[in-house]
Formats: C-alpha cells, sequence, structure tokens
C-alpha cells in the first residue's frame, strides 16, 4: 500500500490549487467597497455638471450684475453722504438754537448788570453783601460767554455801537465816552454800546 502524497492538498478542490487567481473574500470585499465608492463618486461629478448646466455665465449677465453692483454702491456712498450732512446740519442747528436760547436768557439779565456797574460807580460796592452778590452774578453771567465792549478810545464801529451824539471835527471818530456797554455773548451781538463820538486826540 502505497502512502499518499504529503505535498498534494487535503482537499482537491480548494481555490488555491484549482484556481490561481482567485482572491480571498476579504479582498472581495475590499474591491466592492473600492468600486462602490468610485460609483458614488462619478455620481456626484454627474450631479455637479447637471448642475453648472442650468448656470448661464455669459459676459452680458456678469456685466449686468456689475452694473447693478456698481449702482448699488454709488446708492450706498451717497446715502452715507447725505446722513452725515444731516448730522452735521442738525448739529450746526442745535448749536444756534442753544446759544440764541442762552443770548436771550443773558440779555434779560443786562439792567441788573447795569445797575450794579452803576452802584459801583457810585461806591456802593466797597463792601458788604451787595458787593458778594455783584461779584457772584457778573462771574456767573461771564463764565457763560458774555463779552463787553465799548471803551474810551476804541474805533467807532456803527456796526457795534449806537452813536448819540457826534462831537468829532474829523474823518477819524472814535469812542469818547461810554453811555452804556455792549455785550457779546460768542460771536453774536445782543446788544450795543451806547456812546459819544469823538476825535481822537479828545478820546
Amino acid at each position: 500500500m502505497t502512502e499518499p502524497n504529503r505535498d498534494m492538498s487535503q482537499d482537491p478542490g480548494d481555490p488555491e490549487i484549482t484556481d490561481t487567481e482567485a482572491t480571498s473574500p476579504e479582498a472581495a470585499e475590499a474591491e466592492a467597497a473600492a468600486a462602490e465608492e468610485a460609483q458614488a463618486e462619478a455620481d456626484l461629478e454627474a450631479q455637479v455638471n447637471e448642475a453648472l448646466a442650468d448656470v448661464d455665465l455669459d459676459d452680458g449677465e456678469v456685466d449686468d450684475t456689475e452694473a447693478q453692483l456698481a449702482e448699488r454702491t454709488e446708492d450706498l456712498l451717497r446715502m452715507t453722504a447725505e446722513y452725515a450732512n444731516y448730522r452735521k446740519r442738525t448739529e450746526r442747528d442745535r448749536k444756534v438754537a442753544i446759544d440764541t436760547a442762552k443770548a436771550k436768557v443773558i440779555e434779560k439779565f443786562l439792567p441788573i448788570l447795569d445797575d450794579l456797574e452803576l452802584a459801583e460807580k457810585h461806591g456802593d460796592l466797597a463792601e458788604g453783601p451787595l458787593k458778594a452778590f455783584a461779584d457772584k452774578f457778573t462771574n456767573t453771567i461771564t463764565a457763560e460767554g458774555l463779552v463787553a465792549f465799548g471803551a474810551e478810545g476804541d474805533e467807532f464801529d456803527p456796526e457795534r455801537h449806537e452813536a448819540v451824539q457826534d462831537l468829532s471835527s474829523g474823518e477819524e471818530k472814535v469812542i469818547g465816552t461810554v453811555l452804556r456797554k455792549g455785550y457779546l455773548v460768542g460771536e453774536r451781538l445782543i446788544r450795543t454800546a451806547m456812546v459819544i463820538i469823538a476825535d481822537p486826540a479828545e478820546a
């Protein structure tokens, strides 16, 4: 009795013996997965190409879009400039309104200021409570921007000085006597100065 050939497979139907190109189940699964992935990529590419085919990107439409963008940008810039001008105008009007209101209020206190200056000339403000009040009142009202003008020897300005008498004989006219001071609040004239005009030498 002969011994079986030890080099021969115990299973003659083993694919490794009968089919040299056979693959293992693991390799077959890997190939199937790769095929599915490749198909998925192909399907995705086809969908993208189909979607892009519906988009018209001709030069005319691009130019129209750029024109619309330029128009919208111009509108935005114009609105921004208009808003900036509106803010400046509003702030300017607000400042004018505040200055006007302040000038009207201060103007009502000028007669009191005139009385205090007259009392000072008569020596009634040398000391005492009235002097303390005069100092506080004057400091408060001048802190709001009140500025006096009209001093003897100043050049006569018909827009700021009210002449009640002209004693000058030449072309050059100056203030000889101040009967009532004039006042400004900032650049706003709230009262002219009442003066008598004289020659420079006399002043």
